[in-house]
């Protein structure tokens, strides 16, 4: 089933090109079914790359899936107009009062600041306490998922020696969680990142279980047991020239940066990437999408506060 978003969202066009179906809003009234609703917390400056990463993976499902994105409304965008975020994007205090079915929030480029001396931290933890009454499941990404760990359970992050930045090899630890069905024991996915969270940390949590580990960039997949969020250290919504732009970018700039990890051919930044990770990104956010939150949110989203104690299935 396709995805409905605003009909002028640039994403529309890129993913026609893969022949990903996006539904428009006005298409969309004309179905009589009740679509997931899916807010992205999009918190990087690259405002529409990741729109359009997040959406062709939400679209690679039977579901139909609504759209809302969501910017903070304390922080000035530097990389994207105020006209395109006014048009495409709602601010917490326009949806506040809604319920969604899931949310992701994405990554940031501010690891290296303390949480609370990021600008906009105060609204997004009124965002993450307003999600426990008002989404059903949550999937946190790279620094959102070091954010929800933090403020969730008192999880710290920590600094690394130098930058992880690659595409590394991951291991399963517990093959029976649906999330992770139909993964291989071993899969790829990209980090970019100063900072990391510890696995006895997360080990020393009841509330969490770890799905999946690296041994070069840590944990990399958590869950809550009562699967209402979900915490992802990696970038699996990375599209294949990311890490090739930023590697680039940060050349041009004379910032120390190392060649991205198994990434690729030869070493040789010259030469095309080799895409080693976008099929498991899109069994994981099919699995989410699926077993996470359809078969568990009600029907009526305003029962969430009800459920949110229920057991989960795995």
């Amino acid at each position: 089933m396709p995805i409905k978003v605003s009909k002028d969202l640039p994403a529309i066009k890129e993913l026609a090109k893969e022949n990903i179906f996006v539904m428009d809003e006005l298409r969309a009234v004309t179905q009589d079914i009740r679509p997931l609703k899916i807010i992205i917390v999009n918190l990087m400056p690259t405002k529409q790359a990741t729109e359009t990463q997040f959406i062709r993976l939400l679209s690679n499902t039977s579901l139909q899936v609504e759209v809302t994105l969501l910017r903070m409304e304390s922080y000035d965008s530097k990389h994207v107009s105020e006209e395109y975020l006014d048009y495409f994007y709602k601010t917490f205090s326009d949806i506040k009062d809604q319920y969604f079915d899931g949310m992701i929030i994405t990554g940031a480029p501010v690891e290296n600041l303390a949480f609370e001396e990021v600008e906009y931290w105060p609204e997004l933890v009124s965002i993450m306490e307003w999600s426990a009454s008002h989404v059903f499941s949550t999937m946190h990404i790279c620094w959102g998922a070091q954010a929800g760990l933090y403020h969730h359970y008192n999880i710290g992050k920590y600094p690394l020696n130098e930058k992880l930045f690659g595409v590394f090899k991951h291991t399963i630890t517990d093959s029976r969680t649906m999330l992770l069905r139909g993964f291989d024991d071993e899969f790829y996915m990209p980090h970019s990142r100063h900072t990391d969270v510890r696995k006895a940390d997360i080990e020393s949590c009841s509330a969490l279980e770890i799905l999946a580990t690296s041994e070069e960039a840590g944990v990399s997949i958590v869950r809550s047991r009562d699967n209402r969020f979900v915490f992802v250290t990696g970038h699996a919504e990375y599209d294949f020239d990311t890490l090739d732009k930023e590697f680039k970018r940060d050349v041009a700039q004379e910032r120390p940066i190392n060649i991205p990890i198994n990434y690729y051919p030869d070493d040789n930044p010259s030469k095309r990437p080799v895409v080693r990770w976008r099929g498991h990104a899109n069994i994981l956010f099919v699995n989410w999408l699926n077993y996470f939150v359809y078969q568990e949110t009600p029907y009526d989203l305003q029962r969430i506060h009800e459920l949110r104690n229920k057991p989960a299935q795995d």
